[in-house]
């Protein structure tokens, strides 16, 4: 299946990717940008923003739409990511970060003290900086969502990734509930943080479905939603069944905002989770805590 116009990525500034590049390489850190083959790398590494990946590169999960690598061997946690990511940020001089994980179902935290390090670390070294983080689901683990929520993160993502539908053929180890359940107590029991949700379209979902999807979000008291085209890392991958139109993700941004309420939704074919994630910060100033 052909790729659209719409779906057409400018080229991007090579010396600026470069730089960006070059600092990752140095202080040997991972991105989501990189490692799951994310088609707006160029924009956002031109821009001089990332997606920090932390405990990777490899995940012990294997979702038929992602592109990075499963490895469901037990490896340590590198007690130095922490403090080099935190040098990234503030040589990259971010105002906004956003950190996000593998799966580390083989750790007895899913990982959450290493996600506390990191955002310690930022704050030691860039103090006025917001962090966003998008987390697993861990495995259903209140224990090990409390640890990271003790850490005060300005935003809270966790995705839904699609409609409950199509749960085992697309994230065959996760569970809709679960996730809504996870949504649903970041609000609860920690009111001041942001808390964020997105999902892909085009891997054979209706749109009444999507809409099911915002409609269960806004009822768990999700902020931020965003909506993006699926797109196939490869021939062993989940095939993309249809490419959704630019006029459809305005009408799914048009109804989560105007109709259902959500403070913001982010919907078009290359969004992406941390697609323009540095506007959250304009959102936390105009709906402050």
């Amino acid at each position: 299946m052909l790729k659209p116009n719409w779906l057409r990525v400018k080229a991007p500034q090579q010396e600026r990717i470069g730089v960006v590049e070059d600092l990752l390489l140095d202080l040997k850190l991972n991105t989501v940008c990189q490692e799951a083959s994310c088609p707006n790398i160029g924009e956002c590494f031109a821009g001089g923003t990332a997606t920090f990946l932390i405990m990777g590169p490899a995940c012990t999960r294997a979702c038929p739409y992602c592109d990075i690598d499963f490895d469901k061997s037990l490896r340590p946690l590198d007690p130095t990511e922490p403090s080099r990511l935190a040098q990234a940020v503030l040589r990259m001089r971010l105002s906004h970060v956003v950190i996000t994980s593998v799966n580390r179902d083989d750790l007895s935290d899913g990982g959450a003290s290493q996600f506390v390090d990191c955002i310690k670390a930022v704050r030691q070294l860039s103090p006025q900086t917001t962090i966003e983080l998008l987390i697993p689901d861990f495995c259903g683990s209140s224990d090990s969502l409390e640890t990271v929520m003790q850490a005060a993160p300005n935003v809270l993502n966790h995705n839904i990734e699609t409609v409950p539908r199509l749960y085992k053929k697309v994230r065959p180890q996760g569970i809709y509930e679960r996730s809504l359940k996870l949504l649903q107590r970041v609000r609860d029991r920690w009111p001041k943080a942001y808390s964020k949700s997105g999902l892909m379209v085009g891997l054979g979902e209706t749109d009444e479905e999507v809409m099911d999807v915002l409609k269960d979000l806004k009822s768990h008291n999700v902020d931020i939603v965003t909506i993006g085209q699926y797109l196939s890392p490869g021939p062993k991958h989940l095939k993309v069944e249809r490419f959704v139109e630019p006029n459809k993700f305005e009408y799914f941004r048009e109804q989560g905002e105007e109709k259902l309420g959500f403070l913001q939704v982010i919907s078009s074919p290359l969004t992406r989770s941390s697609y323009h994630a540095g506007e959250v910060q304009r959102l936390m100033l105009n709906n402050p805590r």
